[in-house]
């Protein structure tokens, strides 16, 4: 049974990806689920002993950025400050 997860990441970063998954003939949602599956497979202690680790930091090529959203209420004030 699939179920549906809302993601983000860079642009340049989906863009690769879904190149990737286009030439494997795969989409880039069974491409993260496998993915996924190969990360709970095993009993791993660090990303670097995946079997995918080098291929994710080929489609990587940097260090990840981590950002925050802004929380519903923080968006909310800016917008009715903006309205003043």
């Amino acid at each position: 049974m699939d179920a549906k997860i809302t993601l983000s990441f860079d642009k340049k970063i989906i863009e690769k990806a879904k190149e990737f998954a286009a030439q494997q003939n795969i989409s880039l949602s069974r491409m993260t689920e496998y993915l996924y599956a190969q990360i709970t497979s095993g009993d791993y202690k660090t990303l670097d002993d995946m079997p995918v680790a080098d291929w994710i930091s080929i489609l990587a090529e940097g260090k990840a950025e981590y950002k925050k959203s802004p929380t519903r209420k923080k968006m909310k004030s800016t917008y009715f400050d903006a309205k003043k």
